[in-house]
């Protein structure tokens, strides 16, 4: 049986200073726990309201629909309520293309770039520690359960940046077009806030400036820094 403290802190998992004291997250609907449990997370609690899905999720404890509805996040929540342990991700690859978010507040965003990485193959993705949480709620819904395989660093980027081996490319309004650009095997891509674009700490170690041309009227003030991803991901990967 559920008891008051596990609800407490399952509740407590909608801030991030809990999910980071307590190296736990939230996932919900049985979509999003089939990815996590087919690559291999384990799970610290599941809880369901359906008598059905206790045989499917192993170990998973059946609770009351108005007990699951105070430990979700959503306003229609699912039958399933999953807590996992963060994945410790901190070993740096530098063997393929990395992408690198500057100061990225957007979950949507966020979710939708990690669910962009995994679609082009990219295993790291590398974010500045004012880049969103990517254990936020929003985040893992969008992501659509592809944080289970992609890495996601939070550190300092200059330091980082500072010790590349790789070309370090940087989305710019007034950068060279990247469909004429001679894009290597590996590098750095670095995509920047949303309404300001790359820092100008970070710009210093920009070697390559690229841009994505606008063909229609100067009307539209820029991309979603989500789909400006997708596209120098594409260009990436068709070399």
């Amino acid at each position: 049986m559920v008891t008051k403290n596990q609800i407490k802190l399952v509740v407590s998992l909608k801030q991030k200073k809990y999910r980071s004291q307590h190296g736990l997250f939230v996932v919900e609907g049985e979509k999003l726990l089939d990815e996590l449990l087919s690559a291999g997370l384990k799970p610290y609690k599941i809880f369901v309201d359906d008598a059905s899905l206790v045989q499917r999720f192993e170990q998973a404890e059946l609770v009351s629909g108005k007990t699951l509805k105070q430990m979700s996040n959503l306003a229609q929540p699912s039958s399933v309520l999953g807590v996992f342990h963060m994945i410790v991700s901190s070993q740096e690859d530098s063997t393929d293309w990395t992408v690198v978010l500057d100061a990225v507040r957007d979950p949507g965003n966020l979710g939708t770039i990690i669910r962009l990485c995994d679609w082009f193959g990219i295993g790291q993705l590398v974010c500045s520690a004012d880049t969103v949480d990517c254990y936020n709620p929003k985040v893992l819904q969008a992501t659509m359960g592809s944080i289970a395989r992609v890495k996601v660093i939070y550190t300092e980027l200059e330091s980082f940046l500072a010790k590349s081996e790789v070309p370090i490319y940087g989305a710019y309004m007034d950068g060279e077009p990247v469909y004429g650009s001679n894009l290597p095997e590996k590098g750095i891509l670095v995509m920047g806030n949303e309404a300001n674009g790359v820092s100008d700490e970070v710009g210093k170690f920009i070697t390559h400036k690229i841009a994505i041309p606008q063909f229609g009227a100067a009307t539209a003030e820029s991309l979603n820094v989500a789909m400006a991803t997708a596209i120098l991901l594409n260009e990436i990967r068709r070399g």
